[in-house]
């Protein structure tokens, strides 16, 4: 059984091999083309094909016309919001007129109620004893 640090290792080593392998190519590569440029090999013909095989450079671009939907959606923001308000305002004149007709009622209430109360007589208390509670 490998200890986890002999794997660790391993698997560093070899994904650092593959990766200089990796750059030694394209290095390789750059390096082969820098030469072939330098060097006599180098065939101008070659360069000139290329260049012929590239597309014609494309015209320039008008941008096309595009419609914004910001006023129509303004317009009906300002609908949605004339409409909650007057919703809101009518709810507070419901509120108000049922406040209202409470206040009514209850001063109507409290009017009965005085009529039909009959006042009674009190009797006088008694100033030449102080008031002493008795404790039952």
């Amino acid at each position: 059984m490998e200890k986890a640090s002999t794997k660790s290792a391993l698997k560093f080593v070899k994904n650092t091999s593959q990766s200089a392998a990796q750059w030694s190519s394209t290095n390789s590569r750059v390096m082969t083309k820098d030469i072939l440029k330098d060097s006599k090999f180098f065939d101008k013909t070659k360069v000139s094909n290329m260049a012929s095989r590239r597309s014609p450079p494309k015209e320039n671009t008008k941008p096309q016309e595009f419609k914004l939907h910001t006023q129509e959606r303004a317009v009906k923001r300002a609908m949605f919001n004339y409409a909650v308000t007057t919703k809101f305002y009518i709810m507070e004149l419901q509120k108000k007129q049922e406040e209202k007709l409470q206040k009514m009622i209850e001063e109507e209430e409290i009017r009965l109620l005085r009529k039909e109360m009959v006042p009674r007589a009190q009797l006088m208390p008694y100033f030449d004893k102080p008031f002493c509670p008795q404790r039952i």
